[in-house]
This record gives structure tokens, C-alpha cells and sequence, in this order.
């Protein structure tokens, strides 16, 4: 084999990669064996060389070398001719031929034989001959077939390059599917095919005319122009897959999206909707990006008619959210949601949503010691039934917690304040200032048990007006101040018992008790509450020292917390466990709890949960909590999970919760939940159900079917919600829904809505 340095004539070749002629340079290589840089590339591998450390990156200016078993030149014609595995390399790029001429007097280079150009980032090209002519910037390809990114395949019947930058192709076919690996002749899943394509390397696209796309070779779609990303492309401008299809409100529609990429950002979404039962309605979507933060923003404009239940008018939405860093420590940020109806969301398929929050808050970080926010809050519910006017707006919503360093004897200390101010239209104002001030200490004795030494002080002042209104219904005084001080402290003892079992691992059972202590606090009907109107009792606050979740509602007097676990921890990491416990209360005053709590009465309620998980394949939970005297069941939360193998799961629940006056309507919940998920080769179904055994009717049902491999995604999706409007029982709108999405990697997928 004879190494011949590059000159000015063979650097032509590798301008179908970009490279440029004008600055070649030759260098001198001994005649020995092939380096390792120049090893065989198997197409889709990329670099035949790596870069060393500290390397500058390969240049276009970089000398072009290539070896070939035999060269010739001839001086009087000005020919250089190069045959046999003539192989040539430029930093990451490379360029194979049997035979490759250049006429340095016409300029013409002709590679010809199993020519194969493969990029730096794994693309390889190869055709029959391939020839450059205009300052090489100029070229046509004889039986174009080449091995994109992302697995694209295309081939050509014969190509030409324009001005160093632009392809275009004849009678093109493109897939990026795998072939059949039984019958490699046979018609790909889908492929596209089109009389005439052009490649813009510049703007990494692929624009194709008069195209027909075939699935399994059989033509189902026709279109006079498409275009999509060829490789990695960076973000571009111009319109996405369009969404179309029919439901009862809109009748037939299309969305066709227009991305706009203002610039490296900062980018817009547009989504023109247009239907023929409604008036067009126009959505957006605008995100942008900061050194030290973060914008995004939804909305949307549309036109209700008024018909089905929907108001008639101009309406609209927006979500939005902003996060801002301002130092190490403090960061900002936004929320502002709000929209028309619940309505206007789901005739326009902006998704289903009961209530919106807005906020604007700052927030700070001192470790994971000290926390502190401030925020403004405000509301708004979208449905009919919802009186605004009684929705509070809150602020300022003020935060901060601190955790003391552990003291010499092992404790804790704690503080922490929430303070706040509720407005409403309608209802009770109220302004509050609370401070917690807490301690723990644990400690361990001789017999092993755990014991934990507990106290916690609450200081909380108001002012309020119209307290007789909601939510609070106060029968007392209308407007005042108040200051409640509350001091519970409590002692924890639990004494684990540990079995070894063996080969069977090993078993815990473990008593626990509680005693807390603190004045009686009463019904505190005349104090506001914002905080603690949403409370339930179960093994999760059992031993809490006050089991509110807020300040507004402190727990009184002294009572015995107790509750017995065992648990069965086997070698394999599965695990049986299972609590009961309940809480007697010293004193006959039930306190601020109301009836069906489970705490009203000096005896509580019992609570407990299970959790049986033996085998990675079998999981069961279960929460619970039952009346102290007959058991009979106050509250239930089922869940099982089962997975039959690694393609098959199944899912139950049941769930029942009594009637609460918190919430509207006032009525039991007692509901069954059933999911099956199965996966056969590359398809994938899954159906769900929620049964309502009170209102004897189902609450939602939805299934879905997908077919997913290395090119093509298929989806359809169904879902009906069988929700009621109040005073009307008709369902809301666009309470049924079947979706059909189909994908072809690489050039972009289409939505469709049936229903």
C-alpha cells in the first residue's frame, strides 16, 4: 500500500461534509502500516478517531489524509487517480470509494464504488459515484442511500448538491424502521415516499413534494409538501402536526400549532382552532428562560354559543407560572391562574379543573435547619354552584420555621410562626398571628424501650368580623379579638420485640403508648377558623400532640394514646405489618370535634392499617377506622396491586368515607376502583373503572390501547366521567372523550379526537 499525503485535489471530497479546499495543507506520512485512526468504521460509529485530552476539536481546515493501494498522477493532464480502498479522513469525517479522480484543470472529482461518506455524528451516506465540479461546491450522486440519526433510513434515485449546503433528491423514499429481520425485502411498517426532496444542511430540514406515506407498502395518505427535522436540529420556526377530529360541542375541527423560536430563550406557541359548531378560538403558549429564573404562560380566547349549559360570551384562560432565583439563599415567584368556566375548559379541551390558586410569594433557605415564605394567595372556582364572593383572598401568608441544633441532653428545639389575613366579599374577614414553640427528647433504657418526651406551646392572637357567616356560622359574637395560648406535652413509650425467624427473616411486634396532658380547651366556637375545617382521624395523627392540621383548632385536656403493631420483615425485603390503636380521653367534654370525627366521645374511634407485600409482585394497603363500640366501619381505604408478570397488572380499590359537613354535597362516599394493565410484545392496553355503590353508577371508566416500536407510535385513548351538574343532572361538557394519536419518529405524529 502506498500513503500519500493530501493536496489541494483530494480535499474536494470531503466538501460534501463542509470541508473547505482553500486552506489544504500537505503533510509527509511514512510508509508504514495504517494507523488506528484510520481503523474500519462500521456505518453509524461516528469518528474513526478519538480526540486526545486538552485536543482542540476537529477543524474544515484541518489537512485531509487519505491512503489507497495505488495512486497515479499524471503531470501532462493534470489527473490525480487513486484506487483501491481509497479511504480519506478529516478530523471526525470520513469518505471511502474504489476509485476516486480528480482533473485539477476542470476541477471535477469523481469518487465511484461502494462510496460510502460517513459524518462525525454517525450519519453515513453511500452511493454509487459521486461527482463535484463548481469549486466543489457543486455535485450530483448516482444511487443515493444513506444511514441518518435517530435511525433514518433514505435512498435516492439520484441526488444533487447546490451551493455546499442543499441536496436534492429524486424519487425519494425515507423510514426510520428497522427492516423485517425474516424478510428484509419487505415494505417497512411505514416509509414516505416522494417525487422530489430537498436537504437544507443549513437549517436541518427535509422538505418533501407530492409525498405519499405507506403503511406495510400500502399507500394511505398523500400530500403535496411536508416537511420535518433532518437530524439534530436546534429549535426552528414553522408549523407542528396538526390535531383534528369531531366532538358535540365543536362539531368538526382542526388545530394547526405555529412554533415560534424568537430566539435562544424565549420561544411561542400558537394554536388557531377552528370548528364548524363554534367560533374560532385561539390558544398560545409562551415560555422563556433567565440566568436566574424561569416564565411560562398559557392562555387561550374563544366564543361560547351558549348552548348545552354553557354561559354565552367571550371567554378565555390563562395559567402561569414564574420562578425566579434572587440570591443563594432567596428565590420569587408567580402563579396566576384564572379562567372563564370549567365549561369554556372542557368544550375547548383545556383540561377539567374545579378550582384555580394565583399567588405571588418569596421564599428563603438556610439549610434544612430554617425556612421562610411570604405570599399573597387568591381563588376562584369555576363551576355554577360556586359563590366566589365566599372564596377567601389571602394575604399577606407569612411562614417561618427554625430547628435548633441538638442540645447536650439529645433533644430538639423547635419554633416556627404563621401568620395571616383573609378577606372576603361575603363572610368572615380575619387577621392572625400564631407562634409554635416546640421540644422533643428521646431517650432509650435498659429494657430497650424507646421512650420520647414531647411539649408544644401555641400562642395565637386574632381580630375577625362577621363571624356569624361562613364558614364559621358562629352563634356568639360577630367581631372581636381573641388570643388563645394552649401547652400540651407528651410522653411516648414504645418497646419493639424482635424474633428471628431464620431463613424466614425476622418478626417485630411492639407496644406503644401515649400519655398527653394540657388545660381543656373547649369547643372554640367563637373563634375563627381558616386552617382546621378539613380534618380526619387516623393512624397517621393518632399520637400527634394536637391532631389539627392547622392553629385555629387547638386540642384540650388529657387523654391515653395506644396502639399495638406487628410486623413480619422477610429476607426477600417483602413485609406483613399491621397497627390497631385508638385514644381515650380523661375528660367528657369533646372538645372542638364534631359528630363522626371519631373523637367526639371519650373513647375513640379505632384506626389501623395493613400492608401485606410477600413478593415484588403482590402489594396490598389498607387504612382504616371503625365505631369504638359495635366496629361496624367509619372510613376505608382499600388498595391492591398485583402483577401477574412483568407484561401483566392489576389494580383494586375501595374507598368510604361518611358524610362531613365540610363538604357539599353532605353524603356518604363509598366507591369500588378496578385497573387492568397488559402488555403483549410491542402492544400495550390498560382499561379503569370507579364505581359509586351509593349513587348505584359509575363515577369514571377510560381505556387505552398503544402499539410502540423503534418508528412508529400508535395511541387511542377513551374516557367518560360521569360527573352531574348540580340542579340539572346532565353531565358536564366534554365529559366523553376518544383520542387517537399516530407517530412516525423523526417526522412528527397527528392527533385525533373523535368524540
Amino acid at each position: 500500500m502506498r500513503h500519500v499525503t493530501a493536496t489541494a485535489g483530494l480535499l474536494p471530497l470531503l466538501l460534501l461534509f463542509g470541508a473547505s479546499g482553500a486552506h489544504a495543507q500537505a503533510t509527509a506520512q511514512p510508509p508504514i502500516a495504517a494507523p488506528a485512526a484510520i481503523a474500519p468504521v462500521m456505518p453509524g460509529q461516528g469518528a474513526p478517531a478519538a480526540q486526545p485530552p486538552g485536543a482542540a476539536p476537529p477543524s474544515e481546515n484541518d489537512p485531509v489524509t487519505f491512503t489507497a493501494e495505488e495512486v497515479e498522477y499524471d503531470q501532462n493532464r493534470a489527473l490525480v487517480v487513486a484506487r483501491g480502498r481509497v479511504e480519506a479522513w478529516q478530523g471526525n469525517r470520513v469518505l471511502r470509494a474504489d476509485e476516486f479522480t480528480y482533473d485539477r484543470n476542470t476541477g471535477v472529482a469523481t469518487a465511484r464504488g461502494n462510496v460510502q461518506l460517513i459524518e462525525a455524528d454517525g450519519q453515513v451516506v453511500f452511493a454509487d459515484s459521486v461527482v463535484l465540479q463548481n469549486q466543489f461546491r457543486d455535485g450530483v450522486i448516482e444511487g443515493l442511500r444513506g444511514l441518518l440519526a435517530q435511525n433514518g433510513r433514505v435512498a435516492a434515485a439520484g441526488a444533487r448538491r447546490t451551493d455546499g449546503n442543499f441536496f436534492d433528491l429524486s424519487r425519494v423514499v425515507y423510514s426510520s424502521c428497522d427492516p423485517c429481520e425474516r424478510d428484509p425485502l419487505a415494505p417497512p411498517i411505514w416509509q414516505l415516499r416522494a417525487r422530489t426532496a430537498t436537504l437544507d444542511n443549513e437549517a436541518r430540514q427535509a422538505r418533501y413534494r407530492d409525498a405519499v406515506v405507506e403503511f406495510g407498502g400500502v399507500p394511505m395518505f398523500w400530500t403535496p409538501y411536508l416537511q420535518h427535522p433532518a437530524g439534530s436540529v436546534p429549535r426552528q420556526s414553522g408549523f407542528l402536526s396538526p390535531t383534528f377530529g369531531v366532538t358535540d360541542f365543536l362539531g368538526g375541527f382542526i388545530e394547526v400549532p405555529y412554533y415560534w423560536a424568537i430566539d435562544e430563550s424565549q420561544e411561542l406557541v400558537l394554536r388557531p382552532q377552528f370548528a364548524t359548531s363554534a367560533a374560532p378560538n385561539i390558544g398560545l403558549e409562551y415560555r422563556r428562560r433567565f440566568n436566574f429564573g424561569e416564565i411560562e404562560a398559557e392562555g387561550s380566547v374563544g366564543y361560547l354559543d351558549g348552548t348545552s349549559s354553557t354561559p354565552e360570551g367571550w371567554a378565555g384562560h390563562i395559567f402561569s407560572r414564574g420562578r425566579f432565583a434572587i440570591d443563594d439563599t432567596w428565590r420569587a415567584g408567580f402563579s396566576l391562574n384564572r379562567a372563564s368556566s370549567e365549561e369554556y375548559l372542557r368544550v375547548y379541551r383545556y383540561g377539567a379543573r374545579r378550582l384555580l390558586d394565583s399567588n405571588v410569594f418569596t421564599e428563603g433557605f438556610w439549610g434544612a435547619d430554617s425556612y421562610a415564605r411570604i405570599d399573597a394567595r387568591a381563588f376562584q372556582g369555576l363551576r355554577s354552584t360556586d359563590d366566589n364572593s365566599l372564596i377567601p383572598v389571602v394575604g399577606p401568608n407569612i411562614y417561618w420555621d427554625w430547628r435548633a441544633p441538638v442540645d447536650s441532653l439529645g433533644g430538639t428545639f423547635t419554633a416556627d410562626t404563621w401568620n395571616f389575613a383573609t378577606f372576603r366579599d361575603r363572610g368572615t374577614d380575619t387577621q392572625r398571628a400564631a407562634i409554635r414553640l416546640g421540644y422533643a427528647l428521646p431517650a432509650t433504657d435498659r429494657m430497650g424501650g424507646l421512650w420520647t418526651l414531647r411539649a408544644q406551646s401555641d400562642l395565637v392572637a386574632y381580630n375577625y368580623t362577621d363571624l356569624n357567616d361562613a364558614p364559621n356560622f358562629a352563634t356568639g359574637r360577630d367581631a372581636g379579638q381573641a388570643t388563645v395560648a394552649n401547652v400540651r406535652a407528651g410522653l411516648d413509650w414504645r418497646m419493639p420485640f424482635i424474633r428471628r425467624a431464620g431463613a424466614y427473616g425476622h418478626q417485630v411486634i411492639e407496644p406503644r403508648v401515649q400519655m398527653v396532658t394540657g388545660p381543656v380547651t373547649g369547643r372554640q366556637s367563637d373563634i375563627p377558623n381558616e386552617d382546621s375545617i378539613d380534618f380526619e382521624f387516623t393512624d397517621a395523627n393518632l399520637f400527634s400532640l394536637n391532631r389539627f392540621n392547622g392553629r385555629d383548632r387547638q386540642e384540650g385536656g388529657t387523654r391515653i394514646d395506644y396502639a399495638l403493631r406487628g410486623a413480619w420483615h422477610f429476607p426477600n425485603g417483602g413485609l406483613l405489618e399491621g397497627l390497631a390503636g385508638a385514644s381515650y380521653r380523661m375528660q367528657r367534654d369533646g372538645g372542638p370535634f364534631y359528630a363522626g370525627s371519631g373523637l367526639e366521645n371519650r373513647a375513640s374511634d379505632w384506626v389501623g392499617r395493613a400492608r401485606l407485600a410477600p413478593t415484588p409482585w403482590l402489594e396490598f394497603m389498607g387504612r382504616g377506622r371503625f365505631d369504638q363500640q359495635g366496629g361496624d366501619p367509619r372510613f376505608l381505604d382499600l388498595s391492591a396491586s398485583v402483577s401477574l408478570s412483568s407484561r401483566t397488572t392489576l389494580t383494586a380499590g375501595y374507598l368510604y368515607t361518611p358524610a362531613v359537613p365540610y363538604l357539599t354535597p353532605v353524603r356518604n362516599r363509598d366507591e369500588v376502583a378496578l385497573g387492568v394493565t397488559q402488555q403483549f410484545g410491542n402492544w400495550r392496553f390498560s382499561a379503569f373503572g370507579r364505581y359509586d355503590l351509593e349513587q348505584e353508577r359509575p363515577v369514571v371508566i377510560s381505556a387505552s390501547a398503544a402499539y410502540e416500536d423503534e418508528c412508529f407510535l400508535f395511541e387511542a385513548r377513551f374516557l367518560k366521567r360521569f360527573a352531574e351538574i348540580a340542579g340539572t343532572s346532565d353531565l358536564y361538557p366534554a365529559s366523553t372523550i376518544l383520542l387517537f394519536r399516530i407517530g412516525l419518529k423523526t417526522v412528527g405524529d397527528v392527533g385525533f379526537r373523535a368524540i
